[in-house]
């Protein structure tokens, strides 16, 4: 009798299980046909909405030359390509290409995340427009977005985080460009990343709102440049209220010795938070830092936990 009533509880379980989940959670994209799709938006399209099990999409290498929006129903998704240099999503959209009037920027992405709970891992993002003005790769307004071993090329406004309070987190990535490369209101963390600048300018371009605790930190990464750039900030506001600080990272010598810029706006020096903390390299030194910048304290500096970033979040990967 009791193994009769354990057969019939594990049937309904079964039964209960499979009504839960009557969607695929695994698909596959590869050019030559062997998968479910040849192209990733496909792929987006046919995810089933606010799934309960998280849907990992495979990418196999190619590359994919279309323009990719994860939607804001599209919860829970994961783009998982088969390498990072061979797995490649490209597009060439530019501000002036789109000739949406001022706002035009926002609409040249390569690939926007707008649903919650998303990850990528060993892919290529790249906006191919070359060094025309404003062309995003990756646009991420979507909270706890993670990214893992992901290159993302660019020249200006390559990265764009939005979304007021929404995390991001970017692990062992790679990420170039000129302009503004890193810009946006976002809370973003990036641990052991590679930061190249391709031309004299700046990093950063954070318009962190007022009262959201972090803003862009960069741990334990490493700024590089390209031959002949030497004259690279580490960031300017893009609103007065920017908060971006790099800790235990190697700063190249193409980072200039005052370090930080006001965007013409002595105003912004009295409200912005531009902080570092025990960097290395030729262009951490700090004596001729401007003076309206911080170098923190180790008692500040612990303060700067994933869990306190992240305000609890904690990406698996």
């Amino acid at each position: 009798m009791k193994s009769v009533l354990v057969s019939i509880c594990l049937f309904i379980f079964s039964v209960s299980a499979s009504a839960a989940v009557n969607y695929k959670t695994k698909l596959v994209v590869a050019q030559d046909g062997s998968g479910d799709f040849r192209k990733i938006q496909d792929a987006i399209y046919a995810t089933k909405t606010f799934p309960d099990v998280p849907i990992k999409i495979y990418i196999k290498d190619g590359i994919y030359n279309e323009k990719v929006e994860v939607y804001s129903w599209n919860t829970r998704v994961a783009l998982m390509g088969e390498s990072r240099d061979g797995t490649i999503i490209t597009f060439d959209d530019h501000f002036d290409k789109i000739d949406k009037g001022r706002n035009s920027t926002f609409h040249t992405f390569t690939l926007k995340v707008a649903g919650n709970d998303f990850h990528a891992e060993n892919l290529t993002v790249i906006n191919s427009a070359g060094p025309v003005g404003q062309a995003v790769a990756l646009h991420v307004e979507s909270d706890r977005a993670s990214f893992k071993n992901v290159s993302l090329k660019g020249h200006q406004d390559t990265l764009y985080l939005a979304g007021e309070g929404a995390r991001t987190y970017f692990k062992d990535c790679y990420i170039e460009g000129t302009t503004d490369f890193i810009f946006g209101e976002g809370t973003a963390l990036f641990e052991g990343c590679e930061i190249k600048s391709l031309s004299n300018s700046y990093v950063t371009a954070a318009s962190t709102p007022k009262g959201q605790g972090f803003g862009f930190v960069f741990k334990h990464c490493q700024l590089t440049a390209a031959k002949g750039v030497d004259k690279v900030y580490l960031g300017r506001p893009w609103r007065s209220y920017a908060k971006t600080v790099f800790l235990n990272t190697e700063l190249g010598a193409h980072i200039l010795p005052v370090g930080w810029n006001n965007w013409s706006s002595a105003e912004k020096e009295k409200t912005v938070f531009y902080a570092e903390f025990n960097n290395t390299g030729k262009g951490a030194k700090t004596d001729k830092r401007v003076d309206w910048a911080q170098q923190l304290v180790p008692a500040q500096a612990a303060d700067y936990t994933k869990a306190n970033i992240l305000r609890g979040w904690q990406p698996e990967l």
